[in-house]
């Protein structure tokens, strides 16, 4: 736990162009410590010298903005801060969910496997679109009326605590991500559209087209778990335990139904294992078999341990 001082010093220096953030850190923390100085020579307690003079300082936001020169207006300053928090937290969530959840219902509901990732990115942006201009007026109308929202006044102890370096970055995260919605969108992709024809130069599906009623939701459910997951983690910072066993879960949700499907020949099309000469030779899809499974639970066990070391790493 940090002190409060360390706190607000945090929380200011985030929005501060870097060049001048040592500079602003050291004037800054000077003056803090002067102030409380002074207090506590009078005879006050040093914690509460510290508390009432952060407090007096104002909302970290607030005071950035005053070292960077840049005005907090929307329509006016009034509801500023609270417009930009509120519009951060709604953009960072909901267009993602809507380009998912669009671009799934296009390619299963709708059967347009082909069309769902545009579908999906342009359902995202405009609602972010959305979002971003009601939200919007819905403020500047507060603003222009002098509607009071009654908000609770800002203190100390609503400082974030100080932040640690990230185990989880943005660009991971969306790699992962896009790892996820590419294996999710190919589950229809390859019903529709797939790379191998039959003797009439019919489409013909890579995976059994009867496990569309059974295996395949399910393990497409799994993936957009998993895809929730990935967010949930960039908004943590890091891997947690309870991360750690929801991931496990999925995991074995997605390799332990995929890994019998192999085993027991149900994955792949029969019409397909037909078409292609040397996967009916001898051996041939059995040796395809193990090499999958292999691939599968080697994969799975790196996931699983790969969360585990570095969440233990950061207990440490």
């Amino acid at each position: 736990m940090t002190s409060l001082t360390d706190r607000y010093l945090a929380a200011t220096l985030r929005t501060v162009p870097a060049p001048r953030r040592a500079e602003i850190a050291d004037e800054l923390r000077a003056s803090i410590a002067d102030m409380i100085e002074g207090r506590t020579a009078a005879g006050q307690d040093t914690a509460a010298a510290e508390r009432e003079v952060l407090t007096e300082l104002g909302h970290p936001d607030r005071l950035a903005a005053g070292y960077a020169d840049r005005p907090l207006q929307l329509i006016g300053p009034t509801y500023y801060l609270v417009w930009a928090s509120l519009l951060r937290r709604l953009l960072t969530v909901i267009p993602a969910l809507v380009a998912v959840a669009v671009g799934v219902l296009k390619a299963t509901l709708e059967e347009q496997p082909d069309e769902a990732i545009g579908a999906g990115i342009g359902a995202g942006v405009q609602a972010a679109v959305q979002i971003t201009f009601w939200v919007t007026v819905a403020f500047a109308v507060l603003e222009r009326t002098r509607t009071p929202l009654d908000l609770p006044a800002w203190s100390v102890d609503q400082l974030p605590e100080a932040p640690a370096e990230r185990d989880v970055t943005l660009s991971d995260t969306c790699a992962s991500i896009a790892f996820l919605l590419i294996i999710l969108a190919y589950l229809p992709w390859q019903h529709y559209r797939s790379w191998v024809t039959d003797a009439d130069g019919a489409n013909l599906p890579i995976l059994d087209p009867a496990l569309w009623t059974s295996w395949l939701p399910a393990l497409a459910a799994v993936l957009v778990a998993s895809i929730v997951v990935e967010i949930v983690k960039y908004r943590t910072g890091r891997w947690t335990w309870p991360l750690v066993g929801v991931n496990a879960v999925l995991d074995l949700a997605f390799a332990l139904p995929l890994g019998y499907l192999l085993l027991t020949d149900r994955l792949l099309n029969p019409a397909l294992v037909d078409r292609f000469e040397w996967l009916r030779e001898d051996g041939n899809t059995e040796m395809l078999t193990n090499v999958s499974v292999v691939v599968v639970a080697a994969v799975t066990i790196w996931s699983i341990a790969e969360s585990l070391v570095k969440a233990r790493r950061h207990r440490r």
